[in-house]
């Protein structure tokens, strides 16, 4: 093997949604310096990779024909690893199943290059399971049989597909799961009856499995291209022949969850825009994560570093979000000052994740308000805490006006402002993708946790065409939203990630978002 440090990763993306890649490939994929990819890579898994690393597309162009033959392909990968760099070679499904990557460890093989494969879960399994069908049943099918229906031509010999076989594999009992279908369905099928497979046997055709755009239908080997057709299932699909395939229109559960087949932007910017992205997903939405905030220091620490060093004279600290906390702490360790050091001041937090932050630093929350805006606060702290107080509050740059005016109308004796961080609009945003999904129809809901998130994602995905929905966290960001050209039809009551994900649930579960 090679003495450079140059490695190539095959790792198998999975079917197409994004948490259905293994833990080792995103591992694999999260330290890439080039990431060679194909057609059926969504870009979710993509956004694994580090922001720097280099992608490589050679799938399929507009019309079918690849942007890379295969030994270019080849030989793209070996010249990456021997200049020394960590290459995944990321395709979709898995890298042995019906894809080329046996062949492209044969040449990493013969060049010397270190290589490794990481499975991933193929379409033949994850599109049926997506779809209801269980690829074998006690008492409908025993053993389960892949194969491709693409490549096959008339006169091709060498290759061809025994369809007699598969025939009576079928009427023994078997699953067929057929991959690249769609361009020879009819044939494939009228190929399976004539090999003496009965007409009436169930068949299935699941297009997009796991993604927000799956559609499937069920029917029979003499039915189904004509039903199919009438449902404009294309490519990609997978065709199931077999009992097997009937136990669809019971058990297609993904189809029933209440976010099935919709498509939601989610604007929010770090860890948060995971979490809230898998509660959509989990209800059988498409999140896109199109994070359009990112956090830098402020303009000047001078207000912060000059609280700081006045920190034992407040009676209050008030965050108003977890960045907040996070930047207020950093600033402290990095002007040599221990957390302790606030003294007696009360912390107060506008909001369970600001106060979560809070508590991960070991000190406890005075007050948190019922309702998660600013106007709530002083009620949580009560006219008798605020009269005559101190009071910092550590937060954005950017901000409204109207807590600290609201401390001193209510009698506090001084309100300190001290941007400890700002927002600015995230780079690296695939703003050219948003922009195409949203000028289609392609687009169901954006989602805004912030007034924020609505002026970032304009400035960087441009005014919304007329009609576009969003949901919105609370009130205020909801004005922000409909100030921009949006419709919002999601608000929720409390002012949390959690009760926005249930409100959006909420609204198509009503068919108002039919």
């Amino acid at each position: 093997m090679s003495d450079a440090r140059g490695r190539v990763f095959l790792v198998g993306a999975g079917p197409g949604a994004p948490d259905l890649i293994t833990m080792r490939g995103a591992a694999v994929l999260g330290r890439a310096e080039v990431v060679v990819y194909d057609y059926l890579v969504s870009a979710e898994i993509l956004r694994l990779a580090p922001a720097g690393a280099r992608r490589i597309y050679v799938g399929k162009k507009g019309g079918g024909e690849r942007v890379a033959e295969q030994p270019e392909i080849n030989r793209r990968l070996i010249e990456e690893a021997r200049a020394g760099r960590v290459v995944v070679r990321l395709k979709g499904g898995d890298p042995f199943i019906f894809g080329r990557g046996g062949e492209e460890c044969e040449a990493l093989a013969a060049a010397g290059i270190d290589y490794e494969v990481v499975p991933g879960i193929s379409s033949a399994i994850a599109a049926p399971a997506f779809a209801g069908i269980p690829l074998t049943h006690r008492e409908r099918g025993s053993f389960v049989i892949l194969v491709t229906g693409h490549q096959e031509t008339a006169n091709d010999s060498a290759g061809a597909i025994p369809w007699e076989d598969l025939a009576r594999a079928a009427r023994a009992r078997g699953t067929i799961v057929i991959l690249m279908a769609t361009a020879r369905m009819r044939e494939n099928l009228a190929r399976l009856a004539a090999g003496g497979l009965a007409p009436a046997t169930p068949a299935a055709a699941i297009q997009w499995g796991t993604t927000a755009a799956q559609r499937s239908v069920i029917a029979t080997v003499a039915t189904l291209a004509d039903e199919a057709a009438r449902a404009a299932i294309g490519s990609p699909a997978v065709i199931v022949v077999g009992e097997c395939a009937a136990l669809g229109a019971e058990l297609r559960w993904a189809e029933r969850l209440p976010l099935f087949g919709r498509r939601i932007v989610v604007t929010r910017a770090g860890g948060g825009a995971a979490e809230f992205a898998a509660r959509i997903r989990a209800q059988g939405a498409e999140a896109i994560e199109f994070p359009v905030i990112a956090t830098a220091p402020p303009s000047s620490y001078d207000a912060l570093d000059r609280a700081i060093a006045e920190r034992g004279a407040f009676d209050w600290i008030i965050f108003t979000s977890a960045v907040g906390v996070t930047s207020f702490f950093d600033r402290m360790r990095a002007t040599g000052h221990d957390l302790r050091e606030i003294g007696a001041a009360a912390i107060a937090a506008i909001g369970p994740a600001t106060a979560a932050r809070v508590a991960a630093y070991a000190l406890t929350v005075a007050a948190v308000p019922a309702e998660y805006r600013a106007e709530a606060l002083i009620g949580a702290l009560g006219p008798a805490r605020i009269a005559g107080a101190r009071i910092l509050i550590p937060r954005a740059e950017v901000a409204r006006a109207i807590l600290p005016e609201m401390l001193i109308a209510h009698g506090a004796r001084e309100v300190i402002v001290a941007p400890a961080y700002r927002t600015i609009p995230a780079a690296g945003a695939d703003a050219e993708r948003i922009r195409a999904l949203a000028a289609a129809g392609a687009i169901d809901l954006v989602t805004f946790t912030s007034s924020s998130t609505v002026t970032n994602y304009c400035a960087i995905a441009g005014a919304p065409p007329a009609g576009l929905k969003a949901a919105a966290i609370g009130p205020i960001t909801a004005a922000t939203a409909r100030a921009h050209g949006f419709t919002v039809v999601a608000e929720p009551a409390q002012y949390t990630v959690a009760a926005l994900a249930d409100e959006i649930v909420r609204y198509f579960a009503v068919g108002s978002g039919a």
